[in-house]
């Protein structure tokens, strides 16, 4: 009965030190000029919640920029589909939602790429 008291508290600690790393890459937006990427910076720090609050990243949530890509690194539990919802957000709070979409490109990483808009010959009007 000693052994099993004792695996639960490893696994605890092995919680506690959970660190998330996600990445934003923006490349494309920056470079044209459509997407301000501090600025985007700065609604992160505001918007994020920590134990249901925003503003209380504390040594918690880092949030470093370099270019055009964006690094979220948390010592908590924290959801890939949290930073999409709020990429998301700011995308609609500036009118950039029906130009930009959210793409997870890989495991860690959320891409913003330019919905590809297919040229039909024939148009809605002809179906009437």
């Amino acid at each position: 009965s000693a052994l099993l008291s004792f695996s639960p508290l490893k696994q605890k600690d092995k919680l506690k030190k959970v660190t998330c790393k996600y990445n934003l890459d923006l490349t494309h937006p920056v470079e044209d000029g459509i997407f301000d990427s501090g600025n985007f910076v700065q609604f992160l720090n505001e918007r994020i919640k920590v134990n249901g609050k925003t503003g209380n990243l504390g040594n918690v949530v880092h949030i470093e920029r370099f270019k055009n890509k964006i690094t979220v690194t948390s010592e908590k539990q924290f959801s890939k589909r949290y930073l999409k919802y709020l990429m998301k957000k700011y995308l609609k709070k500036h009118n950039l939602r029906d130009w930009l979409r959210v793409v997870a490109s890989d495991k860690e990483t959320y891409e913003l790429r330019y919905f590809q808009i297919s040229h039909d010959d024939e148009g809605s009007e002809t179906e009437e």
